[in-house]
């Protein structure tokens, strides 16, 4: 009997045994690292690889070193020009300082995120609509280094910031569309405006040129004539020319009493 007991006795202090190494042992990816906090104390950063700890004295807590992918609930905005419109966003940031994400804020996804949209709002608050629509670019970089600036206190970096969507309603939208529609009357009235300066500007040296040669005028209107016979008309035009009365011989000309 005393020998089962025995046999019992070591297999606990075996399994007791196992459950410290089990305890003590840890394995962190390549990706992460480890906060060791002894008795409540930060002890330092640990990992990839193999660590052990002191069972019930050290505590761990993991933290993720890839690029987090934060999507921005929409955020209803107010424009510089007095326009509602709801915008999303996404965000791209990682951890580059596990100790200052685990000690200087409670949860960094939540507290990023929050901020995120805070920003947001702000940032797209103080430019125009159509500058929302044509400087994504500029907003997304204004954005980034807002975040960035911000983060830096939680360890976190903020690599890039994408404006998704930008929603607008539909009484803004076709206000849009009239916009446009007119922008394109403008274009295409200045455009008209800008040939006929070209082509009055081209009939201006072209009568300059014909202008050395009288005899040049003549010729013009041969070719007249020949393009509106070849086009089977019925009716021939015969031009007067003007200079025609300086070839008559002056005598044919009278004289004024």
């Amino acid at each position: 009997m005393s020998m089962f007991t025995d046999i019992a006795f070591y297999l606990v202090i075996v399994l007791l045994l196992l459950l410290l190494i089990g305890s003590a042992i840890k394995i962190l990816r390549e990706y992460q690292r480890g906060v060791v906090f002894t008795l409540g104390r930060f002890t330092g950063v640990k990992g990839p690889g193999l660590i052990l700890l002191i069972p019930y004295v050290q505590q761990m807590v993991r933290v993720d070193l890839r690029t987090l992918v934060l999507d921005v609930p929409s955020q209803d905005v107010i424009s510089r020009d007095n326009v509602s419109v709801r915008v999303n966003a996404v965000i791209y940031f990682r951890v580059i300082d596990p100790e200052k994400a685990t000690i200087q804020v409670e949860d960094f996804m939540m507290a990023t995120s929050q901020l995120a949209q805070t920003t947001l709002r702000s940032v797209l608050g103080k430019h125009d609509l159509d500058e929302m629509l044509a400087e994504r670019d500029k907003l997304n970089n204004d954005i980034q280094e807002i975040l960035d600036i911000q983060t830096d206190a939680w360890g976190i970096k903020v690599a890039n910031v994408e404006i998704k969507h930008v929603d607008i309603n539909e009484s803004m939208i076709r206000a849009i569309a009239r916009q446009a529609e007119a922008e394109r009357e403008r274009r295409a009235k200045v455009i008209n405006a800008e040939g006929e300066q070209q082509a009055a500007a081209k009939l201006l040296e072209a009568a300059e040129i014909l202008a050395r040669q009288p005899e040049a005028m003549q010729l013009r209107y041969l070719n007249t004539l020949n393009v509106i016979a070849g086009e089977q008309n019925s009716t021939i035009i015969f031009p007067f020319p003007i200079d025609l009365g300086n070839l008559l011989p002056l005598k044919t000309r009278k004289s004024p009493e």
